[in-house]
């Protein structure tokens, strides 16, 4: 009898030895964010979009130095309708400074959403690749 009191006594502190006790008080997942911050105590407030967007850049020089340093080694110069002469690097800038300038013009005049200055700046980009 003495065995079965002390077991009887001692299951409320088994259970929540073994977190039990917090089965109630656990939180729900939240949702997935692109606004949300990936690291909340880093110095600088890295969300998924801006961690993608930066990871799409440094893609984007990264292969323009493959091409220019393997493939093209004379820079694959050309003169285009801008009169310019340019190589494979300034296309790449010009139409990454055009799509900025495309976002920005949109944010000013018509706010959110983004997706159809998105497709704008990816016509100006494959404009300045065949064009430029």
């Amino acid at each position: 009898m003495k065995r079965l009191i002390f077991i009887l006594a001692m299951l409320p502190g088994a259970a929540l030895a073994q977190g039990w006790g917090n089965v109630a008080a656990n939180q729900e997942e939240e949702p997935f964010s692109w606004t949300a911050p990936l690291w909340p105590s880093f110095w600088m407030a890295w969300t998924p979009a801006t961690f993608a967007f930066f990871c799409a850049l440094f893609a984007a020089i990264a292969l323009i130095g493959v091409l220019e340093g393997f493939r093209y080694k004379d820079g694959l110069e050309r003169r285009g309708v801008l009169g310019l002469t340019t190589t494979l690097g300034d296309r790449l800038f010009i139409s990454l400074l055009g799509s900025a300038y495309i976002f920005l013009a949109w944010l000013g005049f018509f706010g959110m959403p983004l997706w159809a200055p998105l497709g704008l700046a990816m016509a100006w980009l494959i404009f300045c690749f065949w064009k430029v």
